[in-house]
């Protein structure tokens, strides 16, 4: 019945038409532009360092506490850990679908920090990092050099240092993350005949390195306030943190009422 309407009328048929490629017109560059609706879960995850540990430390005395706290945490689906090595640690918090990211994160932000007192002196003095990722890699991007003292070394911590702060301000980046062999540090060999001879324990030379390795403020001289005659303020500027192998080599590890070391 419509289209016999239309048929015996096609000037109003073409006016009509013509209306509705005009208001189609205009309404695109009005309405906003449709969406496709989430279909991936959100994530938040959990990162921390325990220096020296291996995985099974790492378990009982890191992920116990952070994962009995985080547990049970609002719209959350279930959530997975991982404990290396080298002493990191990853817990992976997944969501309902439509969950708001921002919210779910400082839910899990709560949860971590009730459990920080129950975590190690060095995981609290290392920090333990909460933020909301996607566990799709959008982008992996290779360095390659053809200069051999670039090392694979050399191009992780260029990477760094060049490359990733300037790609994490792009729009619609997220996280860049460096996969490499690690950071320059310097690494430290304990000979264990040795610090048995001596009776010391590794704890002793961490702490021996952070007295010596660390960076203080040495104050001014000529402060107010000041005597008369005082014309001057300095600064004082003293030896920081180790930067070579002999300053290292020359750290005190113990010493003894006789003058040994």
């Amino acid at each position: 019945m419509f289209a016999k309407f239309f048929i015996e009328r096609p000037v109003l048929a073409n006016v009509i038409a013509l209306v509705i490629v005009l208001l189609g017109g205009v309404a695109m560059f009005v309405l906003p532009v449709a969406q496709y609706p989430p279909i991936t879960p959100p994530t938040v995850q959990v990162t921390t360092t325990y220096p020296g540990a291996n995985a099974r430390t790492l378990l009982e005395t890191v992920a116990l506490p952070i994962e009995q706290q985080v547990n049970g945490v609002e719209k959350m689906l279930y959530m997975q850990s991982a404990c290396t090595s080298d002493g990191r640690y990853t817990l992976t918090v997944t969501f309902e679908v439509g969950t708001d990211l921002d919210f779910a994160q400082v839910l899990v932000q709560n949860r971590v920090s009730a459990a920080m007192a129950q975590l190690p002196v060095a995981v609290q003095q290392q920090g333990v990092v909460t933020k909301k990722k996607s566990t799709a890699i959008l982008l992996f991007i290779a360095l390659t050099s053809t200069n051999q003292a670039h090392d694979a070394l050399f191009l992780a911590n260029y990477g760094t240092i060049q490359l990733r702060d300037k790609l994490s301000r792009l729009p619609g980046v997220g996280e860049v993350a460096v996969f490499g062999v690690g950071e320059y540090s310097m690494r430290i060999w304990l000979d264990r005949e040795l610090m048995r001879q001596r009776s010391l324990t590794p704890k002793d030379v961490m702490t021996a390195i952070q007295r010596e390795n660390a960076k203080v403020a040495a104050g001014q001289i000529g402060m107010p306030p000041t005597p008369a005659g005082q014309d001057f303020q300095l600064t004082v500027n003293v030896s920081g943190a180790l930067t070579d192998i002999e300053q290292f080599e020359r750290i005190i590890v113990k010493s003894s009422s006789e003058g040994g070391g």
